[in-house]
């Protein structure tokens, strides 16, 4: 998976958590020094009391990064990155409702904190919601296990409060950062790591008629598709899906979620 460079908004999002990454690491040393000193070991995904409680729900799943579509081989998963945004978030929730379609959003942390009516809505209308963590450090693979864990478990608590309670199924390593342990932690959280297949690249905005030449031209590859609401003008997302959501449709494809 190719990394995305250059992104000046999610630079200005790392630096808008490390507030809330910085109060979280001392709570997580310090349960992690607790359980540690009391003779157990630390429970994956455990660094705040939320989490504690939330721990009765939780059902892990698997590890292994997923691509396939819960709506078999002619199965497409549309999923969209990076919200939510309140310019965006709307239009797109407003698009795939019009199609009859349903998609998965990896949302970051702090943008969830700040729009929990918007991460209401894509609950409301039969979303999935992904875990994209607090602040999409592309280089978390090169950061500590401590630093990934933060970044997972914080967007975790973060998302799951402005939905009211529902809880992202998946997470999305930014950039496709994932490492073996950021892998374990999620699915231990219930979380199951998510690829994809087809990159529109949609985020150097190249132009719908590009997009939909990229989807059209490696849907085969796989049935993941990523696309993005937030980071910048999406108008021409917009246009690209409305073309592409149709003509899949034709092509005999129906519309599904990542597996789990």
């Amino acid at each position: 998976m190719a990394k995305h460079r250059g992104r000046g908004w999610h630079s200005r999002l790392l630096a808008a958590a490390l507030g809330v990454t910085a109060m979280a690491a001392a709570t997580s040393v310090w349960s992690a020094q607790a359980d540690t000193a009391g003779g157990r070991q630390p429970e994956a995904g455990v660094s705040t009391p939320d989490a504690r409680h939330q721990d009765r729900a939780v059902t892990k799943v698997a590890e292994g990064i997923a691509h396939a579509s819960d709506r078999g081989p002619r199965g497409v998963n549309i999923t969209i990155d990076d919200g939510p945004d309140p310019t965006w978030t709307p239009q797109v929730l407003q698009l795939l409702k019009d199609n009859g379609v349903k998609a998965t959003f990896c949302m970051v942390g702090t943008q969830a904190q700040a729009y929990p009516d918007l991460v209401k809505a894509v609950v409301a209308g039969g979303h999935r919601l992904c875990n994209h963590t607090v602040s999409h450090d592309t280089a978390m693979d090169k950061k500590s296990e401590a630093y990934q864990s933060q970044q997972i478990l914080d967007a975790e608590r973060m998302i799951t409060k402005a939905s009211g309670g529902v809880r992202p199924q998946y997470y999305r390593a930014p950039g496709g950062a994932f490492t073996p342990y950021s892998r374990h932690l999620a699915a231990s959280r219930g979380m199951r790591p998510l690829g994809w297949n087809v990159d529109t690249k949609d985020f150097e905005r190249p132009g719908a008629d590009v997009m939909v030449a990229t989807v059209k031209r490696e849907i085969s590859d796989g049935p993941t598709v990523l696309f993005h609401d937030a980071g910048g003008d999406r108008s021409q997302t917009l246009a690209a899906l409305r073309e592409i959501l149709p003509w899949l449709r034709q092509q005999g494809y129906s519309f599904g979620f990542p597996v789990r």
